[in-house]
């Protein structure tokens, strides 16, 4: 099974090759993994913790633990890879203690047998559910223990099927799965894995952490004035094309902060407004603030400008990629965010709290938002003390990791 599974490895590896000839992500991926065995650190000698993350948001998950780690054993080495360049190209924005960060290459045996013979990974973190099973194996192989961080198993994974028994014996080389709700403890146990244990998010911590480093900003702040600011956040055109009604009409001062922030789509969202509008690229503290809409058509700034708000709208949810609704929650921001949510538990945990509203249209958006305002303060503040309740995965899991 494990040849059939490589075999696969493969014929995905020539369809990004082939994709790369006219898609720009793909071209990244192939690029980035180019000559990337030269790269490697010196390890010889050191302590390399090795941590696996699918992408930006992944990263997010991990380094609260990550720099845990390494600030409690300065002398470790810590290497990151990730598969997606939105992980490897963005992650320095963050505040990291990372040593060396590169592509993971393609999972085959012997691309994986030669990494994990350089880096020789004393143990190796696995962030949230991507599982390279030729990786997975040569580190075990080579001695690493190798965790699971903040796991999330779903019914519809392919460990749970008929036909995922090699998924299964993967998933038993790990040494712990430290995950993030009791569906997937009880997934796990399901399948014979006992060693588990529910440690929560740790997203949490990453979002506490940040909400304590928040930048202040000038011009949000003159353009809040002593009025309260809605924010909209990581828009889709979906989310935006919905919400421009009530954008037109609407007595709130309202932040938006597409995804995309190419110099076409800003110019569709200024088109759609007939509102005032200024653009942040364009704005400076000395400027004239007699506009209602402030576009953030820059990237990076977004987490820290929440604090700013009173409720946030949160885009991604009608294409069924949420983007992190914790990032408002932690400033008592009660969030609104599309109907495709079910990959993201978090959401439904929202909604079942009372500071979380899924919506399919206007009208909902605009009923979901007369009620927050009726009840605004009790809201936040059951929102702040979920966050709160809810930290502490990093510190549980290390602590985990150290008596075991």
């Amino acid at each position: 099974m494990r040849a059939l599974y490589t075999f696969g490895v493969y014929c995905y590896g020539l369809a990004i090759r082939l994709a790369s000839l006219f898609n720009p992500k793909a071209k990244k991926w192939i690029r980035g993994r180019k000559g990337i065995f030269d790269t490697l650190p010196n390890v010889k000698n050191k302590e390399v913790v090795w941590f696996h993350c699918a992408s930006l948001g992944e990263f997010d998950q991990g380094l609260p633990l990550m720099n845990l780690i390494k600030t409690e054993n300065p002398d470790t080495f810590l290497i990151i890879t990730f598969f997606s360049p939105s992980g490897f190209e963005h992650y320095e924005k963050r505040d990291h203690l990372t040593d060396f960060a590169c592509y993971l290459p393609l999972d085959t045996p012997s691309n994986a047998r030669k990494f994990v013979s350089i880096i020789q990974p004393k143990s190796t973190y696995f962030v949230k559910y991507e599982f390279w099973a030729n990786y997975i194996v040569e580190a075990k192989k080579a001695g690493s223990s190798i965790y699971n961080v903040s796991g999330l198993f779903r019914n519809s994974h392919r460990f749970f099927k008929w036909y995922g028994g090699f998924f299964r014996s993967v998933l038993g080389k790990f040494d712990f799965f430290f995950v993030q709700n009791e569906t997937s403890k009880d997934l796990l146990e399901s399948i014979s894995i006992k060693n588990v244990e529910v440690t929560g998010d740790s997203r949490f911590d990453r979002v506490i952490e940040n909400s304590k480093k928040a930048d202040s900003n000038k011009i949000i702040e003159e353009f809040k004035g002593d009025q309260s600011i809605i924010v909209i956040g990581s828009s889709w055109p979906v989310d935006e094309e919905i919400l421009a009604a009530w954008m037109n009409k609407s007595s709130d001062k309202i932040l938006i902060a597409p995804h995309q922030v190419d110099e076409k789509h800003i110019q569709q969202i200024q088109k759609a407004l007939t509102r005032k509008v200024a653009r942040y690229s364009q704005t400076t503290s000395d400027s004239v603030f007699d506009f209602d809409i402030l576009i953030l058509d820059t990237i990076g700034m977004l987490a820290s400008a929440y604090k700013y708000g009173e409720i946030a709208y949160v885009g991604g949810g009608f294409s069924g990629s949420l983007h992190n609704i914790l990032e408002p929650a932690v400033f008592g921001l009660p969030v609104i965010f599309g109907p495709k949510h079910k990959r993201f538990p978090e959401a439904q945990a929202f909604i079942d709290h009372g500071f979380g509203f899924s919506i399919s249209t206007l009208i909902e958006f605009e009923n979901s938002l007369s009620s927050i305002k009726s009840n605004l303060s009790e809201i936040s503040q059951e929102e702040k003390l979920f966050i709160e309740k809810n930290s502490g995965a990093s510190k549980r899991i290390y602590h985990h990791i150290i008596s075991s």
